[in-house]
């Protein structure tokens, strides 16, 4: 499938970014639909090394999912789109039981047999190995030396109310070059009424302080500096307070900017209980209702036109890691929430204002390894899985790029590096 390694083409890499809780609630209609668009990426990309981090696994109810999370991962490896892969490790956080440590993360790479020195890195004997034959590991990470797995702080969760969010990271040597990978998953808006009081939004602030915290400890003396991926649900929201109000300001867009605002508060605490916006004229035509969990849009297609991008002056979480972190030019549609109605391929649920959540970051030093001047643009695309099919309430995120020989002289790493595993 990959084809055989020339000096010219270079290591094909694939990361993908997938939330996968919906797949695990009615796995009957999802999950043939999910397998097939991604095998169809996977196929028409033809990576050497393919990296999968998905959040979420097993879905709400993960005691009672498991058999689903063991199908899904075994119709997964035995794809038709995977048997050219003759290494594969997979990491699954399965411990739910350990409300402490659980995270609902699962991490894949898969590597391809014509890629013929792959190496990943020992935690905790601080050495690359080389990576043979096909391994899963589940239930006891925190004790497993090729990964680091944490759950964030609790005093790190809105209200300190547990929740399955944290990361997962690995790294990897190939094509002379070594990087961390880095799966992801921050915390949600609990309430769209709580995340309009300001700009930007209290949720916004504990994503912030958690993302900061993954790049701290990524970044920390314990071991070699390397260039970083981070991909994963990053739960990044457009401002709300922005995107919604009518803003004085004529030369910015808003989604309200002709209406007026009624609050409605609930008759035993006086707290907001509804947002109603109404046009100023035309019969006063509700334009937008907005409650804890519902946020009803008239008009969906202002998500989907040019692919939602006249939206993106209003995400801006990102902004305070710009000297950290870089992404490419975002051309594909909010990936969250879509509906889940398997009949429903670009229908957004009228939950929360559609976002971009599901996203793939990446250091300075691996933006090099990208950007590399030998690329051919043509060759690095970032964009979504399934555009016309449901995927559930999340469309997956996937980076295609070639790393190519020589790379890792612009990786900005320490020469001993790979001193105690040469390649």
């Amino acid at each position: 499938m990959a084809g055989k390694l020339t000096a010219a083409q270079g290591t094909g890499i694939l990361l993908v970014t997938a939330n996968v809780g919906s797949l695990f609630e009615d796995p009957e209609n999802l999950q043939k639909t999910w397998l097939k668009e991604f095998c169809q990426t996977v196929q028409s990309h033809k990576p050497h090394f393919l990296a999968v981090h998905c959040q979420e696994v097993g879905g709400k109810n993960y005691e009672a999912s498991m058999t689903h999370v063991d199908s899904f991962v075994k119709e997964l490896l035995s794809t038709d789109a995977m048997k050219e892969y003759s290494r594969a490790c997979v990491y699954l956080d399965e411990n739910y039981k350990s409300q402490e440590q659980f995270t609902a993360l699962g991490s894949f790479y898969f590597i391809h047999e014509s890629l013929k020195s792959v190496h990943q890195f020992d935690f905790k004997a601080k050495k690359f190995k080389k990576v043979v034959g096909k391994e899963t590991f589940s239930e006891t990470l925190e004790c497993t030396p090729t990964l680091e797995k944490e759950k964030f702080p609790q005093d790190y969760f809105p209200e300190s109310k547990w929740s399955r969010k944290g990361f997962i990271r690995t790294r990897w040597a190939l094509a002379d070059c070594a990087f961390d990978l880095v799966n992801i998953h921050l915390f949600h808006d609990v309430s769209n009424l709580v995340a309009w009081e300001k700009s930007p939004s209290v949720y916004s602030g504990t994503r912030q302080k958690a993302l900061g915290y993954v790049l701290d400890r990524i970044t920390d003396q314990r071991y070699e500096k390397v260039p970083y991926f981070v991909f994963g649900d990053f739960n990044f929201r457009l401002d709300s307070k922005q995107v919604i109000e009518p803003l004085l300001l004529s030369h910015h867009q808003s989604l309200c900017s002709t209406a007026t605002m009624h609050t409605v508060r609930a008759t035993d605490t006086n707290e907001v209980d509804k947002l109603i916006f109404q046009e100023s004229d035309n019969d006063r035509k509700v334009i937008l209702h907005l409650e804890k969990k519902l946020f009803n849009y008239v008009n969906q297609d202002v998500f989907q036109e040019n692919n939602g991008t006249s939206l993106l002056e209003f995400d801006k979480e990102l902004s305070v890691f710009k000297d950290r972190l870089h992404e490419l030019e975002i051309s594909f549609p909010p990936s969250y929430p879509y509906s889940e109605d398997s009949s429903q391929g670009k229908q957004y649920m009228n939950t929360r204002c559609p976002a971009w959540c599901d996203r793939i970051l990446m250091s300075p030093s691996a933006r090099d390894l990208v950007l590399k001047p030998e690329n051919d643009d043509r060759s690095i695309v970032y964009d979504n899985i399934g555009p016309n099919v449901c995927m559930g309430d999340h469309k997956p995120v996937f980076l295609s790029f070639r790393i190519t020989a020589g790379a890792g002289k612009c990786c900005q790493r320490e020469e001993n590096i790979f001193r105690e595993a040469p390649l």
